[in-house]
């Protein structure tokens, strides 16, 4: 049951949104055999000003254990 969860600054529109879980779906399909039932994707916008606080911070940063990408900017770039 993978839910994975995209945050991004602000300015996709619905399409491109549409478009990017679908291939996230389709990857989680093809690397790890889940049928499309069992996967769910979501977005959401943050705001630039924001993203430090509501994203690096609490998702990146404290979670960097989890990280099989790390970012190239901030503290762990």
């Amino acid at each position: 049951m993978p839910h994975v969860a995209i945050k991004m600054y602000p300015g996709h529109n619905a399409a491109e949104k549409q478009e990017l879980a679908d291939r996230v779906t389709a990857a989680i399909i093809e690397t790890l055999g889940h049928g499309a039932q069992s996967i769910s994707v979501g977005i959401e916008d943050v705001s630039p000003s924001q993203w430090m606080k509501s994203v690096y911070a609490p998702e990146i940063e404290a979670k960097r254990k989890t990280l099989f990408k790390r970012p190239g900017y901030g503290p762990l770039a």
